[in-house]
Order: C-alpha cells, then structure tokens, then sequence
C-alpha cells in the first residue's frame, strides 16, 4: 500500500511520521509545499500516478484563524481550491482520500456535542473555507472520508499548549476565556485513529468526528497544563468579550464522536491523559 502524506511538516503531519514507523507494510510518502504543491493540479496527477498512490491524507491547510480575516484569497486557495484538487485527482485516479477539518464550520450555539450530521454554520474565513473544502471535496469525490476535529496540539508546531507553557513561565498572571467550551485533541491521537481507519478492512465513505474525550474551558485546559508541568502561575477565567479577537470563536464546539467509535471500533483517550503523555514528550 502506498499512502501520500501533504502538510507533513505540520503537527499532525509529523505525528504522521513517528507513527507510520510502526507500519513497515505501507509506503508513505511525506510531502509539503517543497515536494507537492497541492495548488498545482498536475503536479499532484504526476506524483499520484509515479509513486502508484492508493490513499492521501490532506494534513495540509491554512489554519491561522486570525490572521485569514484578512488573508481570505490564500485561505481559501489551500482550504478550498487545493482540497477540490485532491479530490478530483483522487477521483479520476480511483483514490482513496482522507481530509481533515474543524469544528470551525459550526457557529457553537448548541449546547449538546454536535453529530456529524448536524447543520453547519461557519462564523468566519478560516471556518468558511474549510466549510467550502468539506463540500468541494464530497461534490468531486465519491471515496472520501472527512475528520473534523478541535483544539489541536502536539509536541510538533505553535499550539495553544506550547503558548500557555511558555506564558505560565513568564508571568506572575495569566487570563485565560472561561465561556468557549470543547474538546482538546492530541495530533498522536488522532493520527492513531486515521492509521486504524487506513488499516481496517472497511471504507465507509463520509464525515466523522474526532477529539479526545471528555470537554472542558480553554480556562480549565490551561490549568491542567500548568498543574502537569508544575506551574505556578494565577490563570484567571475571564469571558469572551473581555479578550476580543479578529474571529468569533464557537462558544460550544464539543464534537460527538459516537461514529467513528462504532464503525471503526477506535477507543478514544480522555483529553487530560492525552494531554499528560504530550507534556512527557516535551
């Protein structure tokens, strides 16, 4: 079997990587923008037919939230364009495709973990863009399987984990927003459940959740991590409108992940061990 990797230089990329060292059967191929420009059409063509490709897993995006409300032609380039590329490729090619996406693409006006199924309703670029990849990539390809996931952090990359380690160290205080509820993800975890979906012998086209289990504020996510690493730090809970950013974030986005577990049989670890095995690796 024969598996491309896009976005490997990013957090669940290269959790990717340490994982598919388990799996000597398969033959990954980790690219990033240097190897495949996934904007490019026949440069993905090409490398899908040289290197006999069976399954892509798009780890690639554009994932600065802020920063796409003013950045909205290159978002939506990597988060639209270049996943309807994977897509139709994927498609004439008779590919199998693995996409990832957010809990982004709903507004977090629920107050009970969304299913799959549920309507969504981006609130702004970046949640718009993946949206609008979500819904290229079903209209262009019949074998695709999209994991939405939340909160994502490893040892790999910039995160909300590494932030609220290097701030807790530097200041005596720390405000942290109490009212934005979900489910923290570990990048090693979830590249374990695309690894058991690859090597099951079911492929069940479609959309699926995942995020380590359990829910919690970003208020109570940083007091873990603190009280792992042993830092004292005075995190102080305050609400949304008192730390105002260029994006509206979902004040609910708790992803129910009941499909995944029962198609593919995945057990899913609680966010607070996944988050204490991150930190021994830091």
């Amino acid at each position: 079997m024969n598996i491309l990797i896009t976005g490997s230089n990013g957090q669940l990329g290269n959790e990717m990587r340490i994982i598919a060292e388990k799996f000597t059967e398969i033959n990954f191929f980790f690219t990033d923008v240097a190897e495949l420009d996934i904007t490019d059409k026949q440069a993905i063509e090409s490398f899908i037919a040289a290197h006999n490709i069976n399954i892509i897993v798009n780890c690639a995006a554009y994932t600065a939230v802020d920063r796409a409300e003013n950045d909205h032609v290159l978002c939506y380039t990597l988060n639209r364009d270049a996943v309807r590329n994977l897509g139709e490729v994927a498609q004439a090619a008779d590919v199998k495709i693995i996409h990832i996406s957010t809990d982004y693409v709903f507004d977090g006006s629920n107050n009970v973990p969304y299913s799959e199924d549920a309507s969504i309703c981006p609130l702004g670029v970046y949640g718009k863009s993946k949206a609008a990849g979500e819904s290229e990539l079903l209209n262009v390809c019949s074998n695709a399987i999209i994991i939405r996931t939340a909160w994502l952090y490893s040892t790999f990359g910039n995160n909300f984990v590494k932030t609220m380690l290097r701030l807790g160290r530097e200041r005596d205080s720390l405000n942290v927003v109490f009212d934005q509820i979900g489910s923290p993800t570990y990048a090693a975890d979830l590249a374990t459940a695309i690894l058991s979906i690859i090597t099951s012998e079911k492929w069940l086209a479609g959309i699926y959740h995942f995020s380590n289990e359990g829910v919690c504020s970003w208020y109570d996510f940083t007091k873990s991590i603190h009280r792992i690493a042993n830092i004292t730090c005075d995190v102080r809970p305050v609400e949304s409108k008192d730390y105002p950013t260029p994006t509206v974030r979902p004040h609910y986005s708790v992803l129910n992940k009941a499909k995944i577990k029962s198609t593919y049989g995945i057990t899913i670890p609680h966010w607070e061990e996944a988050l204490c095995r991150c930190l021994g690796k830091m």
